[in-house]
């Protein structure tokens, strides 16, 4: 069973899902998004997400892009991405990469999932990579031991539910909304069907993310969910803060509001 697996289920042997953080790489700078992904695990985040900053991340919403343009204007490369999971990949929450596949690509694919491994990572979220075309990254992620989180959306048929829930390891991404990234006033009512739909088609943990910003709505969506995926509002905190110490003062606040909605979610179910 892969590492994070293993950490869902003993968080759900405790009664509650896992809050995910999203926080891209070499934002606000490289040495500043180490201080981000260590403040919310002192917060509450139980899994970290890091993404890769690209130049057309077709997911993600505005506030993840001007945060991931800014991390690109100011010299974060690929590379950087592997220096900040080894620094940080030793503090008890399973960290993967989230990324566009051209990046790996580019890269050399068992040449990432190697140094990757190295690093201790636990594995890829791949945004726009399927698996009928990852036969590649499934290769490699086998022989390196790293977890393959692909997505699913409402749209999806049985059909494609099945293969993606066959072919991902770790947990299965379920997008609550089709659309991009960002905050949203209500997580949509189609999440709780699709999380049912993936689990019948044979995923073991499924993690919801597009649209969760608030403890309550943490709350809402992990008391079906596996884990629940937050990233615009955490990246919005250090967008908007006035300094560095300021963004990751507020970081912390809106990571405990939404661990704490995580906690009570089953409870409140």
């Amino acid at each position: 069973m892969s590492s994070t697996a293993r950490h869902l289920d003993a968080l759900a042997a405790q009664g509650r899902p896992a809050l995910v953080a999203y926080l891209p790489v070499g934002f606000p700078s490289v040495p500043g998004s180490v201080d981000a992904v260590r403040t919310a695990i002192d917060a509450g985040a139980d899994v970290v997400e890091l993404g890769v900053p690209y130049t057309d991340p077709v997911m993600d919403g505005p506030v993840i892009q001007r945060a991931v343009d800014l991390a690109l204007r100011r010299g974060a490369r690929v590379r950087d991405s592997l220096a900040v999971v080894e620094q940080v990949a030793g503090l008890g929450a399973p960290v993967l990469v989230m990324t566009y596949w051209n990046v790996v690509l580019r890269y050399g694919v068992d040449a990432y999932a190697r140094d990757l491994a190295a690093a201790g990572g636990a594995g890829l979220v791949t945004a726009d990579l399927i698996p009928d075309e990852a036969d590649e990254w499934i290769a490699a992620s086998d022989a390196h031991g790293l977890d393959r989180v692909f997505l699913v959306a409402p749209s999806c048929t049985p059909e494609r539910l099945e293969l993606v829930a066959r072919s991902s390891r770790g947990f299965v991404y379920a997008a609550s909304t089709m659309g991009v990234t960002g905050v949203r006033s209500s997580v949509g009512t189609h999440a709780e069907t699709l999380v049912t739909r993936t689990r019948d088609a044979g995923a073991q943990h499924v993690c919801v993310g597009l649209g969760v910003s608030t403890g309550e709505q943490a709350a809402e969506v992990g008391a079906y969910a596996d884990g629940v995926i937050v990233g615009s509002a955490l990246v919005r905190t250090l967008l908007d803060a006035p300094t560095t110490n300021d963004g990751l003062d507020a970081l912390a606040q809106v990571t405990s509001q939404l661990a704490a909605g995580v906690s009570r979610a089953r409870s409140a179910s």
